[in-house]
């Protein structure tokens, strides 16, 4: 099971980083961390899930990165489109100088 969560963390940040660098923003780091709760009972699936992003550049703007998630998590990140059809998904992020 943690292979999905690592499979829908990649995933999305490689979406989040070209889409920055596709701005021409200067990232130096993009971190993904996940968590998640599952059921109790067997089958012991997803219930929901957060991806929380920690992007590092020179001078990034917040609407940059919250864009860039927001696209990841709505146009480009097929892992997350298709589990979000059975699994509720949360994104977060934060943004460092550096």
């Amino acid at each position: 099971m943690e292979m999905v969560l690592m499979a829908a963390g990649g995933c999305s940040a490689i979406d989040v980083v070209s889409i920055l660098q596709k701005g021409r923003n200067d990232v130096t780091d993009c971190e993904v961390k996940l968590t998640s709760e599952r059921r109790e009972e067997a089958p012991r699936y997803f219930t929901s899930i957060n991806l929380h992003f920690i992007v590092t550049g020179k001078s990034l703007k917040e609407a940059a990165v919250s864009r860039a998630v927001d696209l990841s998590a709505e146009k480009y990140c097929s892992v997350a489109l298709m589990l979000e059809k059975a699994v509720t998904i949360t994104h977060s992020y934060e943004v460092i100088e550096g």
